[in-house]
């Protein structure tokens, strides 16, 4: 299966991936990381884009991978979810948009088939992109409720407006590293405009709430490991 370029946020996600890349001999697709949130990802991509050259953006093939929560009890952390498409509600004055965006179909299939040897329970999602963490359980499960979505990531919908905009086939896959049952800490303030993360300010926001803290831990530590051998199997030729 070809995959020609990896987007993977930055920090520890990026370097989960990288770990995983590194375990396979031979030839490995690209690797880039990406700021957290809309605004920040946009930005980035269409500076990237000009800085890049594709000959044939048809035979490209762009995969974007990292964590995500589950808004849904048939998710729980560690599991692989790979997307169908990602939606994205934006408040315009007094009313509410919601708008939508869907990952290549071919591409798409090609990575359920593989996935499905590791995860036989594996179906299709829809994330919620939402501009903000999305922390507690209550609202979880509300906006799980509302919209119909199974995850929530902070990246997804402007990935795919961006890429499918220029012509590129790109697919997501995420692993859950939160669940929906419980709270995890607010780390909106922790992330700067341009999308990355102060250290200072997360400190403080893990410090908070300590249970939440270390439940957030430890899902994004075991969420991590999966992503690295996720990794490793899609990418070995």
């Amino acid at each position: 299966m070809t995959i020609d370029t990896i987007f993977v946020p930055q920090g520890s996600e990026y370097k989960a991936v990288y770990r995983g890349l590194t375990q396979i001999t031979g030839q490995t697709p690209k690797i880039v990381q990406i700021p957290v949130g809309i605004e920040p990802l946009t930005r980035y991509l269409q500076k990237w884009q000009k800085q890049e050259y594709f000959p044939n953006n048809s035979q490209s093939r762009f995969l974007v991978m990292g964590l995500c929560g589950s808004l849904t009890p048939r998710y729980h952390v560690g599991d692989i979810v790979l997307y169908e498409s990602c939606i994205y509600q934006q408040k315009l004055q007094e009313c509410d948009r919601l708008q939508h965006d869907f990952t290549d179909r071919s591409f798409t299939t090609e990575l359920h088939s593989k996935l499905k040897t590791q995860q036989p329970a594996l179906n299709l999602v829809k994330s919620l992109t939402s501009d903000r963490v999305i922390c507690t359980a209550s609202e979880k499960q509300y906006l799980g409720e509302i919209l119909g979505a199974d995850v929530v990531d902070m990246e997804g919908f402007a990935a795919l407006e961006f890429f499918n905009s220029i012509g590129v086939a790109v697919a997501m896959v995420r692993v859950v590293s939160d669940d929906c049952h419980h709270d995890i800490p607010d780390l909106t303030a922790a992330f700067n405009a341009d999308g990355s993360l102060q250290p200072l300010p997360l400190a403080l926001s893990l410090l908070r709430q300590p249970i939440a803290a270390t439940r957030l831990i430890r899902g994004s530590l075991r969420g991590l490991k999966v992503l690295e051998e996720l990794t490793k199997s899609l990418c070995c030729r």
